[in-house]
């Protein structure tokens, strides 16, 4: 049996998602023929050309699209690292048509100097993609980012009809691409089962489209989609009409319900043996088989073989250097152990699997498994993802990296523990680790203990010393809105944050807005954090982050959130470029006003 794996549209830019990777590597590992597609990076391949651009150029950014036809294939050699000559035209203005990114620029005497021609050129050939990606979304495809597809139809969308009407539209010219791509794999592949990785929001109408064309296509083949999307907004799925595209969703780990997916399919298995996996029955039922057994397996080992590893763009949409190495070069992803070894954070879905189940492997063997990976894609950088990686298991594999004189680099996120001496990241250092990104979050005492984070500010800032002292960069993230969180201590967040920056122990730094999920202990439990749920009835559709309110009802805020929002991410974009530090942390606020009580 033959299986194609695709993660659709769209991820990021620079490299490959890693869940078909894994997956591949796993049914090789039991006996199945497994190929695998990443029709995201082929779909920006094949819009990014002098071709599709003339063919598209349109309405009032049509002359701007002929314009960008004309440079547009070099920039992307250029991005894909095939010549790198073309920087000098980038930089000394004679090659890129000015869009209104560019009415922003950012200073870049400051950012770069006077040597750093690659990366001055990098950053403005990302702002000139990111301009073109703008005028196709005006004029040719409402639903397209650069990286994302349609993302607004699948955040927060408790019921299915949206996403159902635009499936039931005209396919567009983006979609066309798309689709052509799709089947030219088909045909080349001839799969028995395809799989649709959906890792975000940004993925989802993406894939739906390839299951729908699939579907009417390709009868024969069975589709399955899966991924983090799915595991986080669809466990308590009713809507049977997601299943006009697909044939099985699998939840958690895909590795074992699609080797039991396949060997039913064979006729090996019963269906009482699916793991983890949901169909709809001839009569319309929606049915879950095995949810919560057979949870434990061991992760298969990635096989990134058969990805287009040269068409992968290294951008940089800022110039701040911890900020871009999300985008910046073709990382490795892979992940050091499954699930967080701490997972008791109060905003964080501990239930999940991905989350909850700590398994830890041996240090030669994710070492043996980084040898491996290097072998295959010829990159030395690896990106750990997922959850924290564990101290103990982290120092024994930069033990092991060192005793055998590897040559690697790489970062990963981690929670600032006491663990983070001098001497544990200097070690980490001198095996090849340049960065870590860690949760701070509210940045108060209090908020961290009520949240059950096991760390505190000082803790936190003298592990971020170490880290600076070792020349490891430091991102944290943020976030403002807790519940019982006042105005003054978000303030106070925001200065702790400020003096990071001020003394070099944080280099990027990103806040969001706590999301209440129905998968933390805070949206399971929100009397113990002083809140209450709105409402306990599940959606038909997507069910993950759900509305709340203080305890004993009333706002959430006596004050603007949406304007403190504003204002932190503005002082923390400004701290970033060395700007503002100034200044009082009420200067970032000058909108801000106290809510009136509401009259009974």
């Amino acid at each position: 049996m033959k299986f194609l794996l695709i993660t659709p549209p769209l991820t990021q830019l620079n490299t490959p998602y890693p869940a078909t990777a894994v997956l591949k590597g796993w049914l090789q590992a039991q006996g199945y023929e497994a190929v695998q597609a990443d029709l995201g990076i082929e779909t920006v391949d094949r819009l990014f050309t002098a071709a599709w651009l003339r063919a598209a150029a349109r309405g009032r950014h049509r002359e701007y699209m002929l314009a960008a036809a004309e440079v547009v294939e070099p920039v992307m050699r250029f991005l894909r690292g095939e010549d790198a000559t073309v920087a000098w035209r980038i930089v000394n203005g004679s090659l890129l048509p000015e869009g209104p990114r560019f009415d922003n620029i950012e200073d870049m005497e400051w950012a770069f100097g006077t040597a750093g021609v690659a990366d001055r050129a990098r950053y403005l050939a990302t702002l000139f993609l990111e301009d073109v990606a703008d005028a196709i979304r005006e004029e040719v495809d409402g639903h397209f980012g650069l990286v994302n597809y349609a993302e607004h139809l699948a955040t927060y969308a408790p019921t299915f009809d949206e996403l159902a009407a635009a499936l039931q539209r005209q396919p567009s010219e983006v979609d066309a691409l798309m689709l052509d791509l799709l089947e030219g794999c088909m045909e080349r592949e001839r799969p028995e089962v395809v799989c649709l990785s959906v890792p975000f929001p940004g993925c989802l109408y993406g894939a739906l489209r390839c299951g729908q064309w699939l579907r009417r296509e390709w009868p024969g083949v069975k589709v399955c989609i899966g991924g983090g999307f799915v595991n986080t907004e669809w466990r308590q799925l009713h809507d049977e009409r997601l299943f006009d595209y697909c044939h099985f969703i699998t939840l958690d780990d895909g590795e074992l319900p699609l080797q039991r997916i396949a060997e039913w399919l064979q006729d090996r298995c019963t269906e009482r043996e699916l793991v983890r996996t949901m169909w709809r029955q001839d009569d319309g039922t929606v049915v879950w088989q095995r949810l919560n057994e057979e949870a434990v397996v061991e992760n298969g080992e990635p096989d990134f073989s058969g990805l287009p590893l040269d068409k992968y763009l290294s951008t940089a949409d800022m110039t701040n250097a911890m900020h871009r190495m999300w985008s910046d070069g073709r990382w490795n992803k892979v992940m050091m152990a499954h699930g967080c070894y701490w997972h008791r954070c109060a905003f964080c879905d501990t239930t999940l699997d991905y989350i909850g189940r700590f398994a830890p492997p041996k240090a030669a063997k994710v070492v043996d498994m980084m040898e491996r990976v290097m072998a295959q894609t010829g990159v030395s950088g690896f990106h750990f993802v997922d959850e924290a990686l564990p101290p103990k298991l982290l120092r024994e594999v930069c033990e092991e990296i060192v005793k055998r004189g590897l040559m690697v680099t790489f970062w990963g996120n981690i929670r600032f523990e006491k663990a983070y001496t001098a001497e544990m990241c200097d070690l980490l250092s001198q095996a090849g680790c340049v960065a870590v990104s860690g949760g701070l979050e509210v940045a108060s005492d209090r908020l961290l203990q009520l949240m059950d984070k096991g760390v505190t500010i000082e803790q936190t800032m003298q592990a971020c010393r170490h880290f600076r002292d070792a020349g490891i960069m430091v991102h944290t993230y943020l976030m403002y809105g807790f519940p019982t969180e006042t105005l003054q201590e978000t303030l106070g967040a925001l200065d702790t944050v400020r003096r990071m920056f001020d003394e070099g122990i944080v280099q990027s730094a990103f806040w969001h807005r706590y999301a209440m999920t129905c998968h933390s202990p805070s949206g399971q439990h929100p009397e113990r954090y002083g809140a209450r749920r709105c409402t306990d009835v599940p959606n038909t559709f997507c069910n993950n982050e759900v509305d709340w309110e203080p305890m004993h009802g009333g706002e959430q805020f006596d004050y603007d959130i949406d304007e403190v929002g504003r204002g932190l991410r503005v002082a923390t974009y400004n701290y970033m470029n060395g700007l503002g530090l100034d200044q009082p942390v009420k200067s970032w606020f000058p909108g801000i006003r106290f809510k009136k009580p509401k009259k009974s």
